[in-house]
This record gives C-alpha cells, sequence and structure tokens, in this order.
C-alpha cells in the first residue's frame, strides 16, 4: 500500500476533522507545527491509505503515537487499543475540564492518554489558555 496521501485525501481528512487533532483536539490554527496525517492502523499492521484509516493529528500527538495500536495498561493482561476517531466518538472516551487536563472514561481512553502523552504539563497549559480565549472547544 502506498505512503503517499493525495492533496485532496489530506484536505477531506482536514475539513472532516474541522482542523483539530483528532486526539488532543487542539486546533491546527493555534498549533506552531503543521499537522500530520496519522494512519490509525499502520502500514505495517495491515493499514492503509484510505480515508477510513486516516485522521488530522498534530505532531505531537502522531510522534508519540508512531505506529502503536494499543498498550498494555497496568491492570490489564492483554493489550488495551487506542482512540479510533473513525468508529468512536471522542466524548465517549475522554473528557477535559477546564485546567486543560483530558481525562479518561473507559480503558481506550486510558491507553491513548498514556501512549499519546496527553496530559503532558506543556500540553496540559495550552489547552488551559486556548480554553480561557474560547478557542477551544
Amino acid at each position: 500500500m502506498s505512503r503517499y496521501i493525495p492533496e485532496t485525501v489530506r484536505l477531506f481528512v482536514a475539513e472532516r476533522a474541522n482542523y483539530r487533532c483528532e486526539y488532543c483536539r487542539i486546533p491546527a490554527a493555534d498549533s506552531f507545527f503543521p499537522f500530520h496525517i496519522d494512519h490509525i492502523v499502520s502500514l505495517k499492521h495491515g493499514g492503509s491509505t484510505e480515508a477510513d484509516n486516516l485522521a488530522y493529528c498534530c505532531q505531537i500527538c502522531n510522534l508519540n503515537k508512531g505506529t502503536d495500536i494499543a498498550t498494555y495498561l497496568q491492570n490489564h493482561s492483554t493489550p488495551i487499543r487506542f482512540f479510533n476517531p473513525r468508529t468512536d466518538a471522542w466524548a465517549d472516551h475522554f473528557e477535559i475540564d477546564e485546567t486543560g487536563a483530558i481525562y479518561p472514561r473507559t480503558s481506550i481512553a486510558e491507553a491513548t492518554i498514556k501512549i499519546l502523552d496527553l496530559n503532558h504539563p506543556e500540553n496540559i497549559i495550552e489547552r488551559r489558555e486556548l480554553i480561557k480565549e474560547g478557542l477551544f472547544s
């Protein structure tokens, strides 16, 4: 499967995500770095370069996720998959408060928060400031 993603598909993925990271919800307009198109299931794990397997995401989330698709949590002996923006609703798995911290509602969210490091102190500060300015929803 090709790694090349046509510009029309990139634009579709960005528009579908409302130009926000589909993992941490940061708006692209407020990011210093350009956003990436992520293979939700990486090519090496059998994922495809089709819109159903692509997510719009910030550089930090994409670099932290890499080609991973799951992780182990402390109390689990089986891998827990990550949040999939094509099949999961963000609000069903995560919640965010005025401090900018993201909290898990499910083990899927817990696994995603862990590996993508969604609550790194700098990420929390950034989200908190965006919330204060009314730029984060």
